[in-house]
């Protein structure tokens, strides 16, 4: 085996290794006081792990040459897909840290190295063709956001949604640690493409119970219904900068982690699983849609539209096909950007004391008051709507379609029929702050970076990032082909 070819594939993680120690020692020395230069720090190693992923991605990286120690980690095009988006999502996670934090004291030096830590794991899953880098993965991305959860150590809230996603985290591991003991016992190997050579002239009893609890597990980390119950309550309980990271970068690892278990491991057993998916992506839009009609608090609301959006994206998986996982990943990473945008600019929602707004009754008429906010907010609420010009439109549009040339008819008629429902609590923000009577409590305070990153969200999700479509389709199209190529 070529070494040098290994090291030079997991070139990100290595970066991103050897920043999170050299900056935990910068920490150990420096204190808090260095926090905001960690920080600094800690988005160039980012930035710079993005440079290099991103000529695997441009390039379509594919085959044999993507292969790294013993074709335990895939360092290919649909890999680099799902790490420019984690890498960008834990950039705004660090650059909008400070300013929140400030206001109760707790701006510690561990946060940006946490960070770090959690993206290592991230990348690791979205690289893993073996069950073995799989958990690892996972695992180091879990442990540094338990401790991310319950960072507020002021605020009791922050305390109970760290202990709660322990607690359920630790459990969903469990289950997912079960399903892979029964997948290794009965393929005999714990290699992607081993399962799925093993798994190739049927599927036994034993190994069906493998992949299901296998889904299970994989369920609670994209926070798929039946096993969403953590989602609003950890949502609600973290620092709001803290949420941003969970309603991104672990979404786009799990999902993509998810989609490479489904295609590369069971996916000569797609009939086994797709009930399964069907099943979830349904339930998903239906009780996220539910859900987040009675929430009166923000960050709930956007918990409940996070399982709803992932209702939608396992649309695109159910069908199993490139064009299915390419509409996946398209949705995707439009998702990310509205959620950017939509934790932007809740962080920007502050009273006169500089407290966080979180009640939606609170943002009464927050047109008059504060118009720029409240077009903002309207513009990501019509975008996670889906309703048309907004770019959300589209990512619904494309896994619909690609349900539609899978065979799937009624699955897309039901899913296009729910997302109304979700319309509903959408427009309801927006007639809070368009038509009720101003409650004159949203400030609106915040720095340079909540402004930049709230206009750059807009504007991708606006009418102009129809822009986008054909560039952010081809690299779509490209991942999808990458993750099929060989099979």
């Amino acid at each position: 085996m070529d070494w040098s070819q290994s090291l030079r594939l997991i070139a990100p993680e290595e970066t991103l290794s050897i920043a999170s120690l050299v900056l935990l020692l910068v920490a150990a020395w420096g204190g808090d006081k260095a926090s905001k230069l960690i920080s600094v720090l800690a988005v160039a190693a980012l930035i710079a792990a993005g440079f290099l992923v991103a000529p695997a991605l441009c390039g379509g990286a594919m085959g044999a040459d993507t292969y790294a120690f013993f074709g335990q980690f895939k360092a290919d095009a649909f890999a680099s897909f799902a790490k420019v988006l984690i890498y960008i999502s834990a950039a705004v996670a660090l650059v909008v840290a400070p300013k929140f934090f400030d206001r109760f004291n707790a701006m510690r030096a561990e946060y940006p190295v946490l960070i770090l830590l959690a993206t290592i794991g991230m990348s690791m899953m979205v690289s893993a063709t073996n069950l073995i880098t799989l958990y690892i993965g996972l695992e180091m991305n879990s442990l540094a956001a338990y401790v991310l959860a319950a960072f507020l150590r002021t605020d009791g809230r922050s305390a109970e949604a760290g202990l709660k996603y322990f607690v359920l985290g630790a459990l969903a591991s469990g289950i997912l640690l079960f399903g892979m003991s029964l997948t290794y016992g009965f393929a005999g190997t714990t290699s992607f493409d081993g399962i799925s050579a093993s798994m190739a002239s049927g599927l036994s009893r034993g190994a069906l119970f493998g992949l299901v609890f296998v889904f299970a597990g994989l369920a609670f980390k994209i926070s798929a219904v039946p096993f969403h119950m953590w989602t609003p309550d950890v949502y609600e309980g973290a620092p709001t900068p803290v949420t941003t990271l969970f309603a991104t970068a672990p979404k786009v690892a799990a999902m993509a982690l998810t989609m490479r278990v489904a295609i590369e491991a069971f996916g000569n057993q797609a009939h086994a699983w797709q009930q399964i998916i069907v099943f979830a992506a349904l339930a998903s839009i239906v009780i996220g849609a539910l859900g987040a009609i009675r929430q009166s608090n923000i960050k709930r609301l956007m918990a409940y539209s996070s399982i709803n959006n992932v209702g939608f994206m396992l649309v695109g998986l159910a069908v199993a096909t490139p064009q299915g996982i390419s509409a996946m990943l398209f949705y995707l990473a439009v998702y990310v950007a509205m959620s950017i945008g939509g934790f932007a600019m809740i962080l920007m929602l502050t009273d006169e004391n500089g407290n966080q707004v979180e009640d939606l009754n609170k943002m009464a008429g927050l047109s008059r008051t504060r118009p720029g906010l409240a077009l903002g907010l309207a513009m990501i609420m019509f975008s996670l709507a889906g309703i048309p010009p907004m770019f959300g439109f589209w990512g619904k549009f494309l896994v619909f379609k690609a349900a539609v040339y899978g065979g799937m008819v009624p699955l897309a008629a039901l899913g296009f029929a729910a997302s109304v429902i979700g319309a509903f609590y959408y427009l309801k923000v927006v007639k809070i702050m368009y038509f009720d009577e101003p409650a004159d409590v949203v400030k609106g305070e915040s720095d340079i970076w909540h402004k930049l990153i709230l206009f750059g969200s807009c504007v991708v999700i606006s009418p102009l990032g129809f822009l986008l479509t054909k560039w952010l389709g081809h690299l779509a199209d490209t991942a999808a082909a990458a993750l099929f190529a060989g099979l």
